[in-house]
């Protein structure tokens, strides 16, 4: 099996082409396992600043058809052309898999660097390709190995004690451009009921914020507030409650937005002066309402181009951690690699002794004597085996599983199968025991922390 990935992010290409891309980005790992035999596994990690998707395929040569057809699955859905989609995606392959996806869940490759939303980011896409039937055994590993060293990093560097996150700089640009900085006296309006939003109204909690509505277009803000405090708005309450407000952060994604006129209407008899923070990466609001009077408008390049340089020396000993991490991740997957050959010597040396074992005893009968020999026989087998065991793991270890394989076959005549993609069915992993009770909408999954 080979692991894959696609990768856009803010470092390569706009934020508004990245927000295009992931369209419908909820129902790619579905459509592309049904449409395609080269894709066995997908998982999609859609945030604020980036769009992956992380695929696995049975052989190397099927990379580049399981790429093509991811390429247009993302065309059909976010009506993009092929060329521009395949154009805005890094391909990587091999090592660099493990390595990136490492270093994204631990905050290294975020517009704030350590920022702490984007490993929850990475547990729920894994969690929901496991609902959806597309995590094979290879990326349930891999996504499993990334959180936990997102954790490690976390434990042991200056990263996870500063706490960064985007709502939290984003904050404290709002902090910094209000007149008034005491969060305990705004009036706040948070659109949007996934998981960033959650994050930011705990934020905005510690900031002492009391005075917090919450709107959802898919009208589930009364149940989200239900948990997390607030008030819960519905169309008939939200526009006297956006005229009244201080900050209006948007966390949605949603299909609908603020527009520019909209809100110039409804803060007509407004003297107060509004902040709005747009940290969905598809736009809640207009980029237009910056241009109103009253209004400071801050979005993700404002959080990225404000995010505080990390310390080389915090950088440089997390940067190790993720190395070493994937180091030992690509060599535990070599030596998987060499386990169909091992089984596939052993199944053909113990058939060979069951073979002259039942000529023994079709002579000699089940006597004391022909147990004896069996005896004898299976512990020979198994110290001829251990040599060519361990020669298989060292060999594994050093890239060079295919000579192993290549000599069982020159040698014996064994061909190795490699085992094929577990199905939704044979997945190792318990979903009951990994998901929430609901799972954030799918508009939530793209822009949530």
């Amino acid at each position: 099996m080979v692991l894959f990935s696609l990768v856009a992010t803010h470092a390569d290409i706009d934020l508004e082409t990245v927000a295009q891309l992931s369209n419908g980005s909820s129902g790619i790992a579905t459509s592309a396992l049904a449409g395609s035999p080269a894709v066995t596994g997908a998982v999609v990690l859609a945030t604020c600043n980036r769009y992956e998707i992380y695929g696995e395929a049975a052989h190397a040569d099927d990379v580049e058809a399981a790429r093509a057809a991811l390429v247009g699955q993302i065309s059909e859905m976010s009506g993009l052309s092929e060329q521009l989609v395949s154009r805005s995606f890094n391909t990587r392959t091999g090592p660099e898999v493990s390595e990136h996806l490492f270093a994204v869940s631990s905050g290294l490759d975020s517009a704030v660097v350590g920022e702490r939303e984007i490993a929850g980011q990475v547990r729920r896409a894994l969690i929901t390709a496991q609902h959806e039937g597309t995590a094979s055994s290879g990326l349930v590993r891999l996504f499993q190995a990334a959180s936990k060293t997102a954790k490690d990093v976390g434990a042991q560097t200056a990263l996870g004690s500063r706490g960064l996150s985007i709502v939290s700089v984003a904050l404290d640009l709002a902090t910094d451009l209000s007149e008034d900085p005491d969060w305990t006296t705004k009036k706040v309006v948070v659109f949007g009921t996934g998981a960033y939003a959650g994050a930011t109204m705990a934020l905005l909690r510690e900031r002492g914020c009391r005075d917090i509505s919450v709107f959802s277009s898919s009208g589930r803000a009364a149940t989200f507030v239900a948990t997390r405090g607030g008030t819960a708005l519905d169309g008939d309450t939200l526009h006297p409650a956006v005229a009244a407000a201080d900050v209006m952060i948007g966390c949605s994604g949603s299909d609908t937005r603020v527009e520019a006129a909209e809100l110039a209407e409804v803060r007509s008899g407004s003297t107060r002066p509004l902040i709005a923070i747009d940290l969905a990466l598809t736009h809640d609001f207009d980029p237009a309402v910056g241009e109103l009077d009253g209004v400071e408008l801050l979005t993700l390049e404002s959080v990225r181009l404000a995010a505080p340089e990390e310390q080389a020396e915090s950088l440089a000993q997390a940067s190790s951690i993720v190395s070493g991490a994937a180091q030992a991740f690509e060599q535990e997957r070599e030596a998987r690699s060499v386990d169909s050959a091992i089984v596939a010597l052993r199944r053909h040396t113990m058939n060979v002794l069951d073979a002259e074992m039942e000529k023994v005893r079709a002579r000699h009968g089940c006597t004391a004597a022909a147990e004896e020999v069996e005896f004898a026989l299976r512990r020979m087998v198994k110290q001829l085996l251990h040599v060519p065991t361990v020669r298989a793991r060292e060999l594994a270890a050093n890239g060079q599983q295919d000579d192993y394989v290549a000599a069982l076959e020159t040698l014996y005549g064994i061909t190795v199968e490699q085992p094929a993609a577990a199905s939704k069915a044979e997945c190792p992993v318990d979903h009951t025991q990994l998901a929430p009770a609901g799972l954030p909408e799918a508009d939530s999954r793209r822009n949530s922390a």
